[in-house]
């Protein structure tokens, strides 16, 4: 009878204890905690990059921050039972997370795609960026070096002039190849600079998505085929796309984009006659505001002379609508007949659909009449 006793008796211990633990492990969050949970994110080309941390602030600790116990120096022990040299947990509370959907390159070194968690090691005039493996870790307590990913050595900047309250994580200077995401805080800003192939992780995109059920599709496969002409890349197989694209057996298109964009890929494979031919037909069914977009283009490229046909065939095409006129004007004027360019300004001007090709077009006449093209 006492086994038994003792045995309920521990029963009903773990119970306690597990019920314990899953109620720590389940403890709501202070919701007047100080550090605020935070998450931002940013598209870099078809890359995807996503930071998670936690937000600390200043609360009149200014000058207090950099080089001491908020944020030392180094690689520290951080305590409260860790025994490890640690460093900065780039934030507050858990690791911060930083997570990218494709391989980029940090000062010219490749990180993989993946999730790691974000460390830095301060110093007084330079901070060592750290990409770790383990993700599940609380702060950088206990930080395992044998799991960093890549290392890499970036400066800080420091304005004396104002002050970050909260620590934020900003994305500035973007284009298609990369991004700076810059840590801010307090006086500091240190930069970390992220470049994508921007060439090689798009087209890999197109491809994958190609394989799909928009392969069947044919604006998809324009896209695709126009994107890879534009960019110079796979031309084989953007010629094998837009040729499904524009197969009249196969329900496809036969609008100007997707014509011209055919017409450009079988130039570049040499086929000259054939790609005429094509242009041709492209320019036959076009709209009026796609033979205007063709000819600006052609003005851009410097070929005046072809610009100047593609826009007479537009205005007699169209009866002078809206904005075939324009056209002639500036096909004009970079032929350097201002006259006829004026007249055919004047006729724009009555035909403007708003206020702001109104203002336009009044500047344009009033360059025109003093002499000078636009």
């Amino acid at each position: 009878m006492s086994k038994n006793i003792c045995l309920i008796t521990l029963v009903i211990l773990g119970c306690f204890a597990s019920n314990y633990v899953l109620a720590q492990s389940l403890q709501l969050p202070d919701p007047n905690a100080t550090n605020l949970k935070c998450s931002i994110g940013r598209k870099v080309g078809v890359t995807d990059i996503k930071i998670t941390y936690n937000s600390p602030a200043v609360r009149g600790r200014e000058g207090s921050i950099w080089g001491t116990n908020v944020v030392p120096y180094g690689f520290t022990v951080l305590g409260f039972g860790s025994n490890v040299e640690s460093p900065w947990r780039a934030g507050a509370d858990e690791c911060t997370t930083i997570e990218f959907s494709t391989d980029v390159s940090i000062q010219g070194q490749v990180l993989p795609a993946g999730k790691y968690a974000f460390f830095i090691a301060v110093y007084p005039d330079s901070c060592v960026l750290i990409f770790n493996k383990n993700i599940q870790e609380w702060g950088s307590y206990f930080y395992d070096k044998g799991l960093d990913v890549l290392r890499v050595k970036t400066v800080q900047e420091k304005n004396s002039s104002s002050t970050t309250e909260r620590l934020e994580y900003r994305f500035e200077h973007q284009t298609n190849h990369g991004v700076i995401i810059n840590l801010n805080w307090e006086k500091w800003s240190i930069p970390i600079p992220i470049e994508v192939d921007y060439l090689a992780t798009t087209l890999a995109s197109i491809k994958s998505q190609m394989s799909g059920g928009i392969g069947f599709d044919p604006p998809s496969l324009q896209a695709a085929a126009d994107w890879c002409l534009s960019n110079n890349v796979n031309l084989d197989q953007a010629t094998i796309w837009i040729t499904s694209a524009t197969d009249p057996n196969l329900g496809g298109v036969t609008n100007f984009g997707a014509l011209k964009t055919k017409s450009g890929l079988l130039k570049l494979a040499g086929k000259t006659a054939e790609a005429d031919l094509t242009m041709n037909q492209a320019i036959d069914n076009a709209t009026s505001i796609e033979l205007h977009g063709y000819g600006r283009q052609l003005l851009g490229e410097k070929k005046i002379s072809e610009a100047l046909a593609i826009f007479e065939k537009n205005y007699k095409k169209n009866e002078g609508r809206w904005p075939t006129a324009v056209g002639m004007m500036r096909g004009l004027s970079a032929k350097g007949n201002y006259p006829e360019a004026l007249k055919y300004a004047k006729i724009a001007l009555t035909q403007a659909p708003d206020d702001v090709n109104k203002k336009n077009l009044e500047a344009s006449i009033k360059t025109l009449a003093s002499g000078k093209g636009i």
